[in-house]
C-alpha cells in the first residue's frame, strides 16, 4: 500500500513546520503541501489530491469552514481532519457539517494527531465521545422517521441500518462487530457500502448525514444479526 498523502493548513509557520517534521517521521505519511491560507489549502487540494488535508479553522483570505466545504467539493474523496485551538460549538458544527471527518485540538500529544490520522484514513470518526453526543443531540430529529422516507436518500439493507445506527453511537468497528456478532472485515465491508451509497468519505459525515435525513433513531439499540 502507498503512504497516506497529506495537506498541512495552518497561518502559523511554526505549526506548519513542526507538524510536517512530525509527520514525516512516520514512514506511512507523506506531506505533499503546506500551505498558510484557507484559499491555497482548496488550490493545493485540488492540484494534488491529498488522501488528507490537515485544517486549522481561524486562517486568513478563507477560514477553515469554507476551505473544507470547498476541498470537498472538488475532491470529495479527501478526508478533512481539523486541527484547532477552538473548541466552540459553532465551529465544531459548521465544520462537521461542511464536510469535516474529525475535530482534534491543538493540545492534543503527537501520537494522537498520528493516531487521529490513521483513523479517519480508515473511515473512522476522530470525535471526543462529549463532542459525539452534542453532535447526535445537534442533528438528531425531534422524532426520527424510518428509513428511506427521505427523498433521494438510496435504501440501505437491514444491515447496514444495524451498522449505522451503532455508528451514531459512537462505536469503532471493533465493537460494532462484537454487537452483531459478526468478523471484523464484514463490518469494515458494510462500511464502505454505506459510505457508497450515502456518498460520503468518513465515519462523521455518515453519522451527521444519517441524523440530519432521518435514518436512524436514538431509542433502543439494534438487535443483533
Amino acid at each position: 500500500m502507498g503512504k497516506t498523502r497529506i495537506l498541512i493548513a495552518d497561518d502559523h509557520a511554526m505549526v506548519r513546520e513542526g507538524t510536517r517534521k512530525l509527520l514525516e517521521q512516520e514512514p506511512d505519511f507523506e506531506v505533499v503541501a503546506e500551505v498558510a491560507d484557507g484559499e491555497a489549502a482548496v488550490k493545493a487540494a485540488q492540484e494534488l489530491a491529498p488522501d488528507i488535508a490537515l485544517i486549522d479553522v481561524a486562517m486568513p483570505k478563507m477560514d477553515g469552514i469554507e476551505a473544507t466545504r470547498r476541498i470537498k467539493s472538488v475532491c470529495p474523496n479527501t478526508t478533512v481532519l481539523v486541527l484547532s485551538a477552538y473548541d466552540d460549538d459553532q465551529f465544531i458544527f459548521s465544520l462537521l457539517e461542511a464536510g469535516a471527518a474529525g475535530y482534534l485540538l491543538k493540545r492534543a500529544q503527537s501520537r494522537e494527531l498520528v493516531a487521529s490520522i490513521r483513523a479517519v484514513s480508515e473511515g473512522e470518526s476522530v470525535l471526543d465521545p462529549a463532542i459525539l453526543r452534542k453532535v447526535v443531540t445537534r442533528f438528531a430529529p425531534s422524532k426520527a422517521r424510518a428509513a428511506g422516507s427521505e427523498s433521494g436518500v438510496p435504501e440501505l439493507t437491514e444491515r447496514e441500518m444495524k451498522i449505522l445506527q451503532l455508528m451514531t453511537r459512537g462505536l469503532g468497528n471493533k465493537e460494532i462487530a462484537a454487537a452483531l456478532n459478526l468478523s471484523i472485515r464484514t463490518i469494515q465491508t458494510h462500511v464502505g457500502q454505506i459510505f457508497e451509497k450515502l456518498k460520503v468519505s468518513s465515519r462523521t459525515e455518515a453519522v451527521v448525514l444519517a441524523l440530519k435525513k432521518n435514518l436512524v433513531t436514538l431509542d433502543a439499540p439494534p438487535s443483533a444479526g
